[in-house]
C-alpha cells in the first residue's frame, strides 16, 4: 500500500459504511471518546486517516 493510500481521510459515512455499525452507535461512541481519533473541518465535518483507523482497529483485536 502507498503511504498516500494509508493517509487518505475517511468519512464518518465510510467508516460507518466499513464497521457495519448504525450511525447513532459510532456518534455515541464519538462523545464517549472511543471513536478513532479525528479531523474537525471548519466546516464542522470529520475526516479520519486511514492510519489512524486501522490503528484503532488493530487495538480492539482479541488477543485469543
Amino acid at each position: 500500500m502507498s503511504a498516500r493510500a494509508v493517509d487518505d481521510k475517511m468519512t464518518v459515512k465510510e467508516v460507518i459504511a466499513d464497521l457495519r455499525v448504525a450511525p447513532s452507535t459510532f456518534y455515541r461512541w464519538l462523545q464517549l471518546g472511543k471513536a478513532p481519533r479525528s479531523i474537525k473541518l471548519p466546516n464542522g465535518d470529520l475526516r479520519f486517516r486511514r492510519s489512524e483507523y486501522e490503528r484503532w482497529l488493530a487495538a480492539r483485536e482479541d488477543a485469543a
